[in-house]
């Protein structure tokens, strides 16, 4: 099993920078895991932003936010960031991080077995 917890979220102005964190613990090795973030304006369903494989040798994106984000991983450090660049208002939502052993499609929740508990992203105009 695996615990996941992010980190990073704000209040930012638009065409600012973030960088979400999110650690994991738990009694597997982290390097098994495929990792994804996903995120959920108000009133909206839960949406796929990016992935990362297991050996952080591929990833995946979002039309919407491919490159302005970027996601890469630390298997020393069991942790997965996200780099959030030249923000819009449109991605203001809550950002979770997401496990799973096999993720394909990556894109798909279905794709993921464990989820943190989210960390708020606000960018004003």
């Amino acid at each position: 099993q695996v615990q996941l917890v992010e980190s990073g979220g704000g209040l930012v102005q638009a065409g600012d920078s973030l960088r979400l964190s999110c650690a994991a613990s738990g009694r597997s090795s982290f390097s098994w895991y495929g990792l994804g973030w996903f995120r959920q304006a108000p009133g909206k369903a839960r949406e796929f932003v990016a992935a990362i494989r297991r050996s952080g040798d591929s990833t995946e994106y979002a039309d919407s936010v491919m490159g302005r984000f970027t996601v890469s991983r630390d298997n020393a450090k069991n942790t997965v960031a996200l780099q959030l660049n030249s923000l819009k208002p449109d991605d203001t939502a809550v950002y979770y991080c997401a496990a799973g052993a096999v993720i394909w499609p990556a894109t798909q929740e279905r794709a993921y077995e464990y989820w943190g508990q989210g960390t708020q992203v606000t960018v004003s105009s």
